[in-house]
């Protein structure tokens, strides 16, 4: 059984960051994307970011370039999400999960894996 574990949310006044965390105990993604999504209340789930975790390729949503970062430390096979800048609509509960290589990396429908969710709340 593949978990992850997720950590970092919190709330934060709009301009500050936070940097969520997701690991994989017990097992390696060394073959996987790891991404990142998002969804608020009434919203369908949302890709935020991934990262090709061998070779450290990067994607992200445009709403969120030049914002967050996304990350892997192999050592500690944990995956971040460093948020800067963050808005009041970042509000969401984020999720991290992992997906096979070859897949569409912003689809939800690739991930087979996913954390618990952490939730983020940014005030105006």
């Amino acid at each position: 059984q593949v978990q992850l574990v997720e950590s970092g949310g919190g709330s934060v006044q709009a301009g500050g960051s936070l940097r969520l965390s997701c690991a994989a105990p017990g097992r390696t993604f060394s073959s996987y994307v790891m991404g990142w999504f998002r969804q608020a209340p009434g919203q369908k789930r949302e890709f935020v970011a991934a990262i090709n975790w061998s070779i450290g390729s990067t994607y992200y949503v445009d709403s969120v370039k030049g914002r967050f970062t996304i990350s892997r430390d192999n050592a500690k096979k944990t995956v971040y999400l460093q948020m800067n800048s963050l808005k009041p609509e970042d509000t969401a509960v984020y999720y991290c999960a992992a997906a096979p290589y070859g897949r569409m990396w912003g689809s939800v429908r690739s991930y087979d894996y996913w954390g618990q969710g952490t939730q983020v709340t940014v005030s105006s």
